[in-house]
């Protein structure tokens, strides 16, 4: 008996051991836990540790949203409730424009050890709410800062600039005498490089108010600590394809910092029906820039792109740039920025474009004439206008009837044959670009520009009692750096034609300085072969 009851008991005896290893494990979890719960309670209560929000003063309003005295009714929400947790949250949410946590008060974070830079567009325009609203809107989405828009015609509508007025970031210049006497006070205006432009109606009228204009840009944006400036027509979209978002900050931010300026190749809208309204939001078809695409592709293809027009483009191929914000920065026309002091250093951007909406609805045709008042000869629009298809429309547009004009744009600006764009499209002469129209869409399905135009009507009267104030004030504001003696207005100088003689002594400046950059067609294929010769 004694044999079979001894494995009883050892095992029996295990068993007790094993209870007790696990009873002891479960007691040390349970009672480490409290130590240390009591331990941080000492330290708390000795002063060791500081709990940020324990120094919060009692009035210091950082209560969490909703926590007023309000009472809330079982059945519905009070209003009073809804105002104070709107108060709330603008209070925790607005009270810095730093990145911190608003409930860890004073503990701040390092998130932007890089900043994205600043960026500046400046624009000459006389376009409508219907055009500006979209393109203004669009680029604060990709990051733009501040918008210089020098206004006239149209847009110098008080009810235009009445809600241009009201977006934040956005300056409002008119074009006044006083703007155009001080203007013609400039460097640039007694400068030779811009001299070949002066004198000529029409476009070239219109290429040296750009360039006073940037002039004046680079000063307002210089003293807002802007790190970029771009010139853009209120007609183009920047597309900032290549960067790690779709974001010109992000594009901009990864550009070297030995880098003075960047050209966005210009890509131009091609429509494939003469009904288009809203070109921002129906045209997604681009016709590429010579720069992006491979050169052979370019030239075997030239012909079926160009479809009988002058060039490959209706407009112009250049591009537009932007440079950085830095002393003795100068335009160099529209599409290109120069340097008193140095050759810039610059770059073409291999992905990113330039979208150019040109000659988009049929009544562009009509409007570009109504602006000029040339003769319609071969002659005399070569005094009017730089480029060979601008020439063309507007003799068409002068001469031809209504439906000769329609069948004209139908035959040299819409693409309406579709083996032919599918060909270009695969070749990639052609490209689909979405992204700006499904922006500019969002936008407006969320409201975003029927309210800026609601803003603006609720203080109209306000802000027309005090235009002509703001005329006077932006005007001089802008024109404050500008040296020079001629107190002519632009609009008379450019009748006076003894003015030709007082041009002669201008500042001398170096011979590297070549003219200013027009606006250029791309090249040709017999151009090219006549380069190479």
């Amino acid at each position: 008996m004694a044999g079979l009851n001894g494995p009883i008991r050892s095992a029996g005896s295990s068993s007790h051991a094993h209870s007790s290893i696990v009873w002891r494990v479960m007691l040390l979890l349970t009672v480490l836990p409290l130590l240390l719960a009591v331990l941080a309670f000492f330290l708390q209560w000795r002063g060791g540790l500081d709990d940020p929000t324990s120094t919060w003063p009692a009035g210091d309003g950082r209560g969490f949203p909703g926590m007023g005295d309000s009472q809330v009714s079982v059945g519905g929400s009070s209003p009073s409730l809804l105002a104070t947790t709107a108060t709330d949250c603008a209070e925790i949410l607005g009270g810095s424009s730093s990145p911190s946590f608003p409930y860890y008060h004073g503990w701040k974070f390092n998130l932007e050890a890089n900043p994205p830079p600043k960026i500046c567009i400046t624009s000459s325009t006389s376009a409508g709410l219907e055009q500006i609203l979209p393109w203004l809107f669009y680029h604060k989405v990709i990051g733009v800062t501040m918008f210089l828009l020098f206004v006239e015609g149209k847009a110098s509508n008080p009810s235009v600039s009445a809600v241009l007025e009201s977006i934040p970031g956005v300056k409002v210049i008119y074009r006044t005498t006083d703007l155009e006497e001080k203007q013609l006070k400039s460097r640039i205006w007694n400068e030779t490089w811009l001299a070949g432009f002066f004198y000529k109606p029409c476009n070239y009228e219109l290429f040296v108010k750009q360039s006073l204009n940037m002039e004046m840009a680079i000063v307002i944006a210089r003293d807002a600590g802007m790190d970029w400036i771009i010139h853009l027509d209120t007609d183009e979209l920047i597309h900032p394809a290549g960067a790690g978002e779709y974001s010109l900050q992000r594009l901009l931010l990864d550009v070297p910092d030995n880098i003075d300026m960047v050209v966005f190749p210009n890509y131009e809208s091609s429509i494939e029906r003469d009904d288009i309204k809203d070109p921002f939001s129906e045209v997604s078809m681009f016709k590429k820039n010579y720069d992006h695409l491979p050169k052979d592709t370019y030239f075997s293809m030239y012909k079926e792109a160009t479809r009988g027009n002058p060039n490959y483009f209706l407009t112009y191929g250049n591009g537009k740039s932007a440079a950085r914000v830095k002393d003795h920065l100068r335009p160099n026309g529209a599409h290109r920025w120069h340097n008193y002091m140095k050759l810039p250093h610059e770059i073409k951007l291999e992905e990113a474009a330039v979208l150019h909406y040109t000659y988009t609805k049929f009544s562009d045709l009509t409007s570009r004439r109504d602006r000029c008042g040339c003769k319609p000869t071969k002659n005399d629009v070569k005094r009017c206008f730089m480029l060979d298809f601008d020439r063309d429309a507007f003799i068409i547009a002068s001469t031809a009837s209504e439906e000769e004009m329609l069948q004209w744009f139908r035959e040299r600006v819409v693409w309406t044959n579709k083996q032919l764009n599918l060909k270009l499209l695969r070749k990639g002469i052609l490209t689909r670009i979405y992204a700006p129209m499904v922006i500019i869409q969002g936008l407006r399905e969320s409201g975003v520009f029927s309210s800026a135009i609601a803003t603006a009507k609720k203080h109209q009267q306000d802000v027309l009692a005090s235009t002509k104030k703001n005329h006077k004030q932006n005007s001089a504001m802008a024109a404050t750096s500008l040296d020079g003696k001629n107190a002519r207005t632009i609009s008379a100088a450019w009748a006076d034609e003894s003015l030709v003689f007082h041009r002669k002594i201008m500042l001398e400046i170096p011979e590297t300085w070549h003219s200013a950059v027009p606006p250029l067609s791309p090249p040709a294929p017999e151009k090219m072969n006549s380069s190479f010769d």
